[in-house]
């Protein structure tokens, strides 16, 4: 499979309520960090500080540019509710030229 470089990503993380999940996900487009942010209910399973978990959560998948990374995950660091959240980034080898330019357009 032949991959290239469109310059887009989904970064996911996670938060423990929806109300909390919808009020990041309208910032990020409202400061056009991100053109899209799906959310999605989860169940996690972990261990943090010995302890296993088993926890209700909402998934963020932020539709954005590759170039913004460092000033998404900056913001995330910042406005998390979480002591470490999962911030990563999954590149879009991948996709449509239309919507390639529509998330290009929204966080120009």
């Amino acid at each position: 499979m032949n991959q290239e470089d469109t310059g887009l990503c989904v970064v996911q993380t996670a938060l423990p309520t929806e109300a909390q999940a919808a009020e990041l996900a309208r910032a990020l487009v409202q400061q056009q960090l991100a053109a899209c942010v799906q959310l999605q209910p989860v169940r996690s399973f972990y261990v943090w500080q010995g302890q296993a978990h088993d926890e209700a959560e909402w998934l963020l998948s932020i539709k954005t540019r590759s170039a913004l990374y460092p000033r998404l995950e900056a913001w995330l660091r910042e406005h998390h509710p979480y002591e470490v959240p999962e911030i990563v980034a999954l590149p879009l080898t991948r996709a449509s030229p239309a919507y390639r330019d529509w998330v290009l357009a929204q966080t120009a």
